[in-house]
């Protein structure tokens, strides 16, 4: 299933009413990149953000994602 790269906040939630898979993680993450940079976030602030403590992930996950989406911001130009 291919999935779009999300635009808003609410394409966003949408995604959760698909099943988890390798597909729609990185369209989450893309989407992540693109609402950040449409609303004039550095790289920076994002990376800031992902590794704040949330409660969810523990530090070693948040590293690890603060890496994946900074591929996908150098990625996707």
């Amino acid at each position: 299933m291919n999935y779009s790269i999300p635009s808003t906040l609410q394409e966003m939630i949408e995604l959760r009413q698909q099943p988890v898979s390798e597909e729609l993680v990185a369209a989450a993450i893309a989407g992540v990149v693109k609402i950040a940079r449409s609303q004039h976030q550095s790289l920076e602030e994002l990376t800031t953000e992902v590794l704040a403590d949330d409660h969810v992930l523990n530090l070693e996950q948040r590293l690890w994602l603060s890496d994946l989406i900074a591929q996908a911001w150098n990625g996707l130009g």
